[in-house]
């Protein structure tokens, strides 16, 4: 059986997970598009809950070996360029959400953590998740987001990132009690008279690199606990950057003073 309605039930669902974040919480079920990206939530342990693929785009039948029978629905391809944001190879899956606690975090020694408070776009999130991928971070800890973790636009932007890189969600309280609990320095990003370049900090140590919003950066809370305040020298016009690129930098100088070290 080939579906081939938008008006099916099934399919109106996964439209609804989608579009809203409502629906998401309310089944504790996210979309995920792509042959990448659903690779890397099976490598990562997330339950697979049901697959939509179109066989006229779909290639990598492989995929299907171990998922049952009942789990697999067919969709016409008609149907599948309406649900379809991208090009996915032909498969559409649907998951189970995680819900990441701090405590269950397993830190290898001198761990590199990211913290974003009050994260408030989804492409931010999925940009960071893939620096953080990229090199190698501990987990990102997202405080008081104002997304939806799980949002299509996280998935996507991240490339699967957001299956590869733990991420918690929580308040920046319980993530400073539980970075200072874990003798992880407290690197905050926040303009002030103390405030050193990013290439001054001593990086090498337990880290935590801290990200406010665009808009108002971090909150008070953040500047009290930190253990330095950082920033990225500027040298042009402009005083600021996008967050998911002045986490890349920071990140990776932390990653450039540890190589360092190492060699």
């Amino acid at each position: 059986m080939v579906l081939e309605s938008i008006h099916n039930p099934r399919i109106k669902n996964i439209i609804s997970l989608q579009q809203k974040s409502k629906t998401r919480k309310k089944q504790g079920v996210f979309v995920v598009e792509g042959i990448k990206e659903m690779e890397l939530a099976l490598e990562s342990d997330f339950e697979l809950i049901e697959v939509y693929y179109c066989e006229a785009i779909f290639k990598e039948i492989h995929l299907l070996e171990k998922i049952t029978l009942k789990q697999q629905f067919k969709v016409s391809q008609a149907l599948f360029e309406k649900l379809s944001y991208r090009n996915t190879g032909g498969i559409i899956a649907l998951f189970k959400t995680k819900n990441i606690e701090l405590e269950a975090l397993k830190l290898k020694k001198q761990p590199l953590i990211i913290v974003l408070e009050g994260i408030e776009k989804p492409g931010n999130l999925g940009a960071v998740l893939r620096t953080a991928d990229a090199a190698n971070v501990d987990a990102v800890i997202a405080c008081d987001p104002i997304i939806d973790l799980y949002n299509p636009n996280v998935v996507r932007s991240s490339v699967g990132c957001l299956f590869s890189v733990p991420l918690i969600k929580t308040t920046s309280k319980k993530a400073i009690e539980w970075l200072k609990e874990n003798q992880i320095t407290i690197h905050v990003t926040y303009l002030h008279e103390n405030t050193i370049s990013l290439y001054d900090s001593d990086l090498e140590q337990s880290t935590a690199i801290v990200m406010g919003t665009e808009a108002v950066g971090v909150t008070s809370q953040w500047v009290e606990h930190a253990d330095a305040l950082i920033k990225v020298p500027m040298q042009g016009k402009i005083d600021s950057l996008n967050v998911s690129n002045a986490t890349a930098i920071c990140v990776f100088e932390a990653v450039r003073q540890r190589s360092l070290k190492n060699n």
